[in-house]
This record gives structure tokens, sequence and C-alpha cells, in this order.
């Protein structure tokens, strides 16, 4: 082997090593059996005859997620997001393509991998329901082998962090769904998983279960290192998170960047609130999104109209007495960039 071939060959196994999750060309395929649609006589035969339909879930979708990353998974529904995680944790098998998570096949080494991952659907438990919490932490303890200097390190951990001492000895189907979650992802991180997986753990909360489960998730990533891949139809939720975003329309992988990268693409849109004396400031080139009492608010495309014209034009503007300039939200940037790509595939 040449000096070249032995530095490529360990540049390769370093990079191998850095990767968390590799996806590569992956499709996956359902076959579903639907009754073919009619009337009169035919109708009634679609009763006894079906045609049977393939479904693509996943189009040839390559991605890789390195170690310490903290990754946002979002598309609409039906996209292909719980897909993915079923196929990362190796719930489902890919019809064609690879998935490897931690260097490992999750078909080929699910218990081993298992030990190192962590999984967790929000409209789901592990939790014993009719048993007090404490007791669904100890049961794992003993199934998983966790050695008991980890677990007690974690549980405290997790205890603190998630603020789940007081539920500890509640039965699980005492608890509100708030807790449960926390509660589920104490579960869930009792065995140091190195990646986890987050199909939706925000769904339901309300505003202070929410920012319990936000900031707890940030701090785990930044200090142990753990790689998290988390779906969420809550946009703002992602972008306060996550610090990369890979976006999933009918199958296919459409973006994989920041979330400023969106904004860029749908050509930077901004939010402008300003207040006046009751006067409504003439504009041009901002749209007026609404205005009462002395309060307007505008909508600008700065890729269009640079914040040097639009700051230029706001001091021609006559009454004005506040000015506050904010991106626009991430929700809005996501809704638009869907209806764009849903055109585009209809027009094909």
């Amino acid at each position: 082997m040449s000096k070249k071939e032995s530095t490529d060959t360990v540049q390769a196994a370093i990079a191998h090593e850095d990767t968390a999750v590799s996806v590569s060309s992956v499709t996956k395929s359902f076959t579903r059996w639907q009754r073919k649609e009619g009337s009169g006589k035919g109708g009634i035969r679609s009763i006894f005859r079906q045609e049977r339909r393939t479904v693509t879930a996943l189009d040839d979708v390559s991605f890789q997620i390195k170690r310490g990353e903290f990754v946002a998974y979002a598309g609409p529904n039906g996209a292909g997001k719980s897909t993915t995680m079923k196929l990362l944790s190796g719930m489902l098998q890919p019809t064609a393509g690879s998935v490897s998570v931690l260097g490992m096949s999750p078909e080929r080494d699910r218990i081993r991998l298992m030990k190192k991952l962590g999984v967790l659907f929000g409209n789901r438990t592990e939790l014993w329901w009719d048993h007090p919490v404490i007791q669904s932490f100890e049961w794992k303890k003993v199934v998983w082998d966790i050695p008991d200097p980890v677990y007690q390190r974690n549980l405290g951990m997790v205890t603190e962090l998630l603020d789940i001492g007081e539920i500890r000895n509640t039965f699980a189907r005492e608890l509100s769904l708030g807790q449960r979650m926390r509660a589920d992802l104490g579960l869930m991180l009792l065995h140091s998983p190195e990646v986890i997986l987050l199909d939706e753990p925000t769904l339901g909360l309300d505003v202070v279960a929410k920012r319990q489960m936000i900031e707890f998730l940030k701090r785990i990533n930044r200090e142990e290192g753990v790689t998290i891949l988390v779906t969420s139809h809550d946009m703002d939720d992602l972008e306060e998170m996550a610090r990369r975003i890979l976006m999933i329309s009918s199958g296919k992988l459409v973006y994989d960047g920041s979330f400023d990268g969106l904004r860029e693409i749908t050509g930077n849109l901004t939010h402008l609130t300003v207040t006046t004396d009751g006067r409504k400031p003439e504009l041009s080139g901002c749209r007026l999104l609404s205005g009462k009492n002395g309060v307007f608010e505008f909508e600008v495309d700065l890729s269009r109209l640079p914040i040097r014209g639009m700051l230029e034009r706001l001091s021609r503007a006559d009454g004005i007495l506040d000015i506050e300039i904010r991106k626009a939200p991430i929700e809005q940037v996501i809704a638009q960039l869907y209806q764009n790509w849903r055109s585009i595939r209809l027009s094909l």
C-alpha cells in the first residue's frame, strides 16, 4: 500500500468514527391493498376485488449526521419523517439503500445498537401505566443491565434537570401529558445513549413543559455531546433547538442546511413593526400586514429592498414613535416553501 493510500484509509476511518448517522440512497416502499372505485355491479365486485398499490414513503434519501450535532427533521404529514425514525431504530428495513447508526446496522445489530441509542415517540409511552414512575426506571436498570454508578448518576441528572423529583413515586396514569413526557425522556436517558431520536417530543405540551423539554435537550447536547435528531411540526421549536435542518417533502430530501439558508431561499422575509402617533406610514416596497391603534406591521423582502433603503424610507415618514425589526416567523417561511414545492410537483 502506498503512502497516499494509507493516508486515505486513515482519513476515511476518522470520518467514519465522526459520523453518528448515515443514510445512503434509501428508498422505503409499502404495499397497500385498496378497493377499486366504482358503482353498480362494478361497485359490488370491488368488495371482493382489490388492487395492489405501492406507496413510496422515502425516495432515494441520503444524509449524514456527525457526532454531537443537533439536527431538526421537518416536513408535512406523510412526508416520511416517522418512517425515517423507524428505519434508524431498526423498526423497519429499507427497500433499497443502507442505514448506519454509530457504525452499526439497525437491522443486523439492533440489540447492540439499542444500548447506545435512545428513541422517544411523543404519542407513546414506555412507562408502566399502573405503577409509580420510579418502578419503570428500576425495571430498565435491571433489564438493560445498567451499572449502578451509571444509573445513579443519570437518575440524579434527569431528576434535577427535568424536575421530576415530585413525580417519581406517582403512578404513570396519574401524570399530566407534560409530566409523562418528562418522565419518558428521563427513562430513555438512563443508559447514557450516544444518539437519541425524538419524534414530536413537544406534541401537546403547554408553554412551561415545552420550555423545560427544549432547555434540557439543548443542555445534554451541549454538555454531554449527545447527538440528537428531532422532528416536530412546531418550526419555532426546531429553530430554537437545532442548528441544522433537514427538510423532506413527498419522500424526497429537499433541503439540508441552516435556518437562515431557508430564509434566503424565500427571499429573506422580514417583519417590521412601526408605532406612530396614529398616522399610517407610507413605505413603498413594504407590504402592510396589519394596522390598528397606531401600530402597523409590514412585511419586507430584504433581498429586494436592502435594509439601508428601508431605513431611508422610514426616516422620511412622519409621526413614527418606535420601530421593531425582526425575522419573519420560520413557520411562515416553511409554509411558503411547502406551497412552492407543491406547485412544482403538480405542474410536473
